[in-house]
C-alpha cells in the first residue's frame, strides 16, 4: 500500500485497508515475529526466559500490562520497545485531536467531517514512533492533565456555552487514542486520579466536568511500579489493579556475564570516545561484582534495589579516571588500574539507599567496602582461598610474597605514575609473577600488571598485608613487620 497516494477516505477504502485496534496490531505483528523467530525486544538482556515470554503472552492476550520491579530493571525500556510491534503507519482523520480512525470515528469533529465530506474526507498518516505517550505519576498530576477539562478560552473564541461539548480540551489519554500509553510509577498517582482510569480501562467512556462522553478509546496501557512504593508512598487501588490484565515481575541480571553485556551496551558511546584506554577483562568483572555485592550488603536497603545504572555510570567514571591520568602524564594511551576504582566512588554513593547502619558508616566508606568485597569475591576465582593453616606443615602459597614485604619498609603505587613507572614498580615484586605463572598462566600480557595489583589489594583485604589510601595513591606494607623491627 502506497500511503503517499492515499489522501482521502475513498482512496483508503479502495486500497482495501482493514481497521484494527492497537492491541490487534500488537498481537498480529508479534505473531509474525514469533513465527519468523525474530528477536522481539532488542537490547534487553537476561529476560529471555523470564520477563519477555510473560510480556509476549500478555500481548497475545490483548492485556493491559503492569511491569512491577525495582529501579533500573528496564521497565520503561520494555514499554518503549513495544512501539516496534505496531504497524508502521495508520490512517487518521486529518485535523483530529485524538487520532480518529476514519472507519470508526469517535470525536464530534471527525463524525461531522465524515458526514459532511464522505469519501472526500482528508486522511493523514501517523507513524508508529509518534504513537507512544508517557506520563510520570507525580503528586501534582490532575484529572485535567490525563482526561481533560473545559477550556474557557475555546468557549470564548467560538462563542459557545459551557453546555456545548466543543468547549472541551482533551487530556493526554484521549490524545493518545490508538497509541501505547505508559504511566510510570503508578502507585505515586493519587487514589482519586487512579479512580478516573476505571471506565477508560473497562467501559470505554470518560467523564469531564459535567460531560459524560461515550469515547471508546483504543489504547494499550502499560503501567510501571516499584514494590517499594506500595508501602512508602502509595499503592495501586484494588479496582484498578483488577482491571489490569497481566502483572509482570522484572528482576536484576542473574549472572556477571549478562550484567557485563548490559553495561557494555549502555556505555558503547563512552567506549568509542575512549578507545585509547584499555580495560582488562578482570576490571570489568570487578566492576559488575560491585553491584552484586551492593544487593546483598547489610548497609544497603535491599527493598530499594541497586539500579543497573550503578555499573553503567561507574564504568564511565572508571574510563574517565584513566583518561585523566593519561592526559596529565602526556600519554596517548593507557590501561585501567585497580587504583582507578577510587574514581568510581561518586557513581556508587548516589545510586544506593543506605539503612541506618550504612548511614553510620558513611556513604563513601560503604562504597569503598563494596569495592573491597568485589575484589575478594573475584580473587577466589583465580587464586587459592586464603584460610588459616590447619597444621604447621601446611604451606601458605602467599608466604613468599608476605616475606618480601616483611623485608621492605613499604611499597607505594601512586596515581600519577606513568605506564612504564607503574609496570616497573609492580615488576620489582618478584613473588607476584610467580603467583601469576602458577595460578593464571594464560593471562594476557596486557592484563598481567592489573593482576599483580589485584593480588596486592586482595591480600590487604584478607589482612595479609596492610593498605593505606594516600591522597595521591595507595601504600602497602607488611602487617607486623614494622612493629617487630621497632622492637
Amino acid at each position: 500500500m502506497n500511503i503517499k497516494e492515499i489522501k482521502n477516505f475513498g482512496q483508503l477504502k479502495a486500497a482495501g485497508y482493514e481497521h484494527k485496534t492497537v492491541k490487534e496490531e500488537l498481537r498480529r505483528n508479534l505473531l509474525q515475529k514469533l513465527m519468523q523467530k525474530e528477536t522481539t525486544f532488542e537490547g534487553i538482556h537476561g529476560y529471555e526466559y523470564t520477563v519477555i515470554p510473560e510480556l509476549e503472552r500478555a500481548i497475545l492476550s490483548k492485556h493491559n500490562i503492569n511491569l512491577l520491579g525495582l529501579r533500573g530493571q528496564a521497565k520503561t525500556r520494555l514499554a518503549r520497545q513495544m512501539v516496534s510491534l505496531l504497524d508502521e503507519y495508520i490512517p487518521v482523520v486529518e485535523g483530529s485531536e485524538i487520532n480518529d480512525d476514519p472507519f470508526q470515528p469517535i470525536s464530534r469533529y471527525a463524525r461531522e467531517l465524515l458526514d459532511e465530506r464522505g469519501e472526500d474526507t482528508p486522511i493523514s498518516w501517523l507513524h508508529r514512533e509518534d504513537r507512544f505517550a508517557e506520563k510520570l505519576a507525580t503528586p501534582d498530576v490532575t484529572v485535567a492533565d490525563l482526561i481533560g477539562d473545559v477550556d474557557p478560552i475555546k468557549a470564548a473564541n467560538l462563542k459557545l456555552t459551557y453546555a456545548d461539548d466543543r468547549v472541551l480540551h482533551f487530556g493526554m489519554i484521549p490524545r493518545a487514542n490508538r497509541c501505547i500509553f505508559v504511566i510510570n510509577e503508578l502507585p505515586d498517582l493519587q487514589a482519586r486520579i487512579q479512580v478516573a482510569l476505571f471506565n477508560i480501562l473497562q467501559e470505554g467512556d470518560i467523564q469531564i466536568r459535567g460531560f459524560k462522553l461515550r469515547l471508546p478509546l483504543d489504547l494499550q496501557f502499560v503501567f510501571t511500579a516499584n514494590p517499594e512504593d506500595y508501602t512508602n508512598r502509595g499503592s495501586i487501588v484494588t479496582p484498578l489493579k483488577d482491571r489490569i490484565g497481566s502483572q509482570i515481575l522484572t528482576h536484576y541480571p542473574e549472572s556477571l556475564e549478562i550484567a557485563r553485556t548490559i553495561t557494555e551496551q549502555e556505555t558503547e558511546a563512552a567506549i568509542s570516545e575512549k578507545q585509547h584506554i584499555y580495560v582488562p577483562e578482570l576490571a570489568k568483572d570487578i566492576l559488575e561484582q560491585i553491584s552484586f555485592e551492593a544487593r546483598k550488603s547489610e548497609f544497603i536497603d535491599a527493598k530499594s534495589g541497586v539500579s543497573a545504572r550503578l555499573s553503567i555510570t561507574a564504568f564511565e567514571n572508571l574510563l574517565s579516571t584513566a583518561e585523566r591520568r593519561a592526559l596529565q602524564n602526556g600519554e596517548e594511551s593507557t590501561s585501567v588500574r585497580l587504583g582507578d576504582f577510587i574514581g568510581i566512588v561518586p557513581a556508587i554513593t548516589g545510586k544506593v539507599e543506605l539503612v541506618y547502619e550504612g548511614e553510620q558508616e558513611g556513604a563513601s566508606q560503604v562504597a569503598h567496602q563494596l569495592i573491597a568485597d568485589a575484589v575478594k569475591t573475584e580473587f577466589e576465582n583465580y587464586f587459592p582461598k586464603i584460610e588459616k593453616l590447619q597444621k604447621e606443615s601446611d604451606v601458605d602459597p602467599y608466604d613468599e610474597l608476605v616475606s618480601w614485604f616483611f623485608e621492605q619498609s613499604g611499597f607505594e603505587l601512586l596515581d600519577t605514575l606513568t605506564n612504564e613507572e607503574y609496570k616497573e614498580r609492580l615488576d620489582s615484586i618478584g613473588p607476584l609473577q610467580s603467583l601469576i605463572s602458577k595460578h593464571v598462566p594464560d593471562v594476557a600480557p596486557e592484563d598481567r600488571h592489573f593482576f599483580k595489583e589485584f593480588i596486592l589489594w586482595a591480600l590487604a583485604e584478607y589482612k595479609k598485608l596492610s593498605k593505606y589510601h594516600l591522597g595521591e595513591g595507595v601504600h602497602f606494607k607488611d602487617v607486623y613487620g614494622s612493629y617487630i623491627r621497632d622492637l
